[in-house]
């Protein structure tokens, strides 16, 4: 009880050095010790990556804005969503002037979305007032220390609305990627009513394996036809990075890019069965560190 308080008084300190946050930030989240010298599970190396793994292109690839450009030159800008506008300030936006169905993002962090399917049931005073909120936060100091957000530009974009014919919701396919190779997947069903999620393996066989706190998906997906061009597109996008995970769609076959992450969960999620969390960190090769 007491170990769990002083933790708990630790991940207050922001100010600490990263590597004595993140062994206070992962215990008191995941209950276990981190060893930052032999990583062993997942988000261990996860949280190894946050501490020593600062490349310059990161700042870039997590902007939900400037990693436009990379997609656009590493597998064109026909697997982009249709940009509507990019605004430094919230009070930039003409709302009369978008469409009826749009997407508002804010670029620097996560679960900064605001999906609008019709516009006149939108609370325009309300979404600017969240807007405001998210641009002054800053994903690094909101969480936990994941440096590539640290620098950071908070921007708002707005973007096409996705839908996809004859379904509620459109699915979400992550494909977490080492060394620039995808291993397998989640796809997450449901999103705009009570998420669940499945994970496969990259030959299309359902894995046993669940995160806490997100529903399983017990049925059997079918597998895209055109699954083996959104592997390429993966691995592609995914090249030269120890870890990075490319989430895609795909609307009647066309495949269209979601984002990079390159923490996901915040390193703070395991896997279930426990075993997952040693299998999926044993592909993760650490390169050298990069400060």
């Amino acid at each position: 009880m007491l170990r769990k308080l002083w933790i708990g008084l630790q991940k207050k300190l922001k100010f600490l050095p990263p590597p004595t946050y993140v062994k206070a930030y992962y215990e008191y989240y995941v209950g276990k010790k981190l060893d930052l010298e032999r990583p062993i599970e997942f988000n261990q190396k996860i949280q190894w990556l946050k501490v020593y793994y600062k490349r310059d292109l990161l700042t870039q690839l997590v902007d939900k804005y400037d990693v436009r450009e990379y997609v656009k030159d590493k597998i064109g800008e026909q697997y982009l969503n249709e940009l509507i506008g990019v605004y430094k300030k919230p009070s930039e936006i003409n709302f009369d002037a978008l469409p009826q169905q749009f997407v508002i993002k804010a670029t620097h962090g996560f679960h900064f979305n605001i999906l609008v399917n019709d516009k006149t049931k939108l609370n325009k005073r309300k979404a600017k007032l969240l807007l405001h909120k998210w641009i002054r936060k800053n994903q690094y100091w909101r969480g936990g220390l994941e440096w590539a957000y640290k620098n950071a530009e908070p921007k708002i974009i707005v973007e096409k609305y996705l839908e996809e014919l004859g379904k509620e919701d459109i699915n979400d396919y992550k494909f977490f990627c080492f060394n620039g190779e995808p291993k397998f997947l989640n796809i997450d069903t449901d999103r705009g009513s009570t998420l669940k999620r499945a994970y496969y393996d990259i030959d299309w066989n359902k894995l046993p394996v669940r995160r806490a706190h997100i529903q399983q998906l017990e049925d059997d997906l079918p597998k895209p036809p055109n699954f083996e061009k959104m592997i390429e597109v993966a691995r592609t996008l995914a090249f030269d990075f120890p870890f990075v995970r490319v989430d895609l769609y795909n609307l009647d076959g066309k495949i269209i890019f979601g984002e990079m992450t390159f923490y996901p969960g915040d390193g703070r999620l395991d896997f279930f069965p426990d075993e997952y969390n040693t299998i999926f960190g044993n592909y993760i090769k650490l390169p050298e560190p990069i400060l």
